[in-house]
């Protein structure tokens, strides 16, 4: 078996590594709910001073990076390689966000899931002993997802019930190979998963069985159980992929009632916003850990939490050919060494 290797599915670590800086951008929507106190950059223009969506999520990218830089005192030259990705073709807030700027770069699409498999990259690359320093990072726009996944703004249709809102926000995070007071201590590598819904305004539900699959695998491959974490996160299955979640596990006789929350309800007022089923999109779990979760850790407020970023695999061709919709999960356990 590998070194490292943790059970089937899971990992840790070769050396400590911790979590050092972090940065959130949000939109203004975002800036209205229950975590906009704890950003760091908002702004109540949604194209962030840019003519098009796209470009502005571009700009909230290269903010997070900035404003990540700035905190840790670095400049792009300290930084061995950033793991970055975003819900646009080609991922390119991504990709125009590090040009030119001679940042060795790692594209990834992971949809919703793209926070936590940019942590779980880093973790494995800083833990090998590959690189000392290491950002994770990645970014959604309500608008640019809207006119990419399902209908242009300007149609004026009307949104489902279980439809979610896509954040507006970008989320980085410093990993670097030492020991610090917020460690990454271990982490699953999710399988792709498909419940054969195929309804794009109901991916909460579609992404459920995926965030099942790595959370009982992490369990399994670490031997530990819902009672050692003070929370487990899941990234943006909303309120009714919440209720799937917590019912898949109730078949299998594990009550996570007590410990289960994830970022689509947190990062908004439901009711009081009109987003339906909750938050989504690459920027949901990005800047809920990156302000809330992180903070907490780094305080001692919480001792142990378990990230576990769910992303929704279709693509604007797979849903015209009516596709189901796969659902992959990744999960980070996340320590605070207070």
């Amino acid at each position: 078996m590998a070194q490292n290797k943790i059970g089937k599915q899971s990992f840790h670590p070769a050396e400590p590594v911790c979590i050092s800086n972090w940065a959130s951008i949000a939109g203004k929507k975002e800036a209205e709910g229950p975590l906009g106190h704890l950003f760091d950059l908002t702004d109540t223009d949604t194209k962030f001073g840019e003519k098009t969506w796209e470009q502005a999520e571009k700009k909230m990218q290269q903010l997070a990076l900035q404003t990540l830089l700035k905190k840790a005192n670095l400049k792009n030259s300290d930084l061995d390689v950033v793991f970055s990705g975003d819900l646009l073709n080609q991922c390119i807030g991504s990709s125009f966000t590090l040009r030119n700027t001679g940042i060795p770069h790692i594209g990834l699409y992971g949809a919703c899931s793209t926070m936590a498999e940019s942590l779980l990259l880093a973790t494995m690359t800083a833990g090998g002993g590959y690189a000392d320093k290491v950002v994770a990072m990645t970014s959604s726009h309500f608008a640019s997802s809207e006119r990419q996944y399902r209908f242009p703004l300007g149609y004026g249709g009307q949104r489902t019930p279980t439809a979610q809102w896509t954040v507006t926000g970008s989320g980085a995070a410093l990993v670097e190979r030492k020991h610090g007071t917020v460690e990454l201590t271990s982490a699953t590598v999710g399988t792709v998963t498909d419940l054969g819904l195929t309804d794009a305004t109901n991916m909460g539900c579609a992404m459920a069985p995926a965030a099942f699959q790595t959370i009982r695998a992490h369990f399994d491959d670490t031997h530990t159980a819902p009672e050692d974490f003070d929370l487990i996160v899941t990234g943006d299955l909303g309120s009714l992929g919440k209720e799937v979640l917590m019912y898949l596990f109730r078949k299998e006789g594990i009550s996570i009632g007590g410990k289960i929350t994830d970022c689509g309800n947190l990062v908004f007022d439901a009711p009081k916003q009109d987003v339906h089923a909750g938050g989504s999109g690459c920027g949901c779990s990005a800047i809920v850990l990156c302000s809330e979760l992180l903070s907490k850790l780094q305080s001692g407020k919480l001792k142990k939490i378990l990230f576990c970023g769910t992303g929704a695999l279709l693509s604007p061709t797979s849903t015209q050919q009516n596709l189901p919709i796969p659902g992959v999960c990744h999960g980070v356990c996340i320590e605070s060494r207070r």
